[in-house]
């Protein structure tokens, strides 16, 4: 393989990286409370938003658009979904005031956090 070939290689991978590391971080919003419908996006191994805050009564469903299995535990054990194909849906309803920190057990650095008022 061409030096010239190789740089572009690892440029390519460098830059996917850090691409992906500034999504994963930086990825990550606070709505105000919500009463209604909240639904929060799976794709590119992330949850979007990151972290929610919502009033207790509140719906939370979860969409898996990634074209691999995740899931939704929680980290108390309040809530925890069977694996999600492309497109495959978990809520649920979030009665009591707290806060509820998730993760996909399959890909345990995906993590979430719903803030219930």
């Amino acid at each position: 393989m061409s030096k010239t070939i190789m740089k572009v290689v690892v440029c390519a991978v460098l830059a996917a990286e850090l691409g992906w590391a500034a999504v994963s971080k930086t990825d990550v919003f606070t709505h105000a409370p919500s009463t209604g419908p909240v639904e929060v996006k799976i794709d590119n191994y992330n949850f979007t938003p990151g972290e929610i805050t919502v009033k207790a009564g509140t719906t939370v469903t979860w969409v898996n658009h990634d074209d691999v299995p995740h899931t939704v535990k929680s980290e108390e054990g309040a809530f925890k979904s069977k694996a999600m194909d492309t497109d495959d849906k978990f809520s649920f309803t979030f009665d009591k005031p707290g806060v509820y920190e998730y993760y996909c057990s399959v890909h345990p650095r995906m993590t979430g956090k719903v803030v219930v008022k």
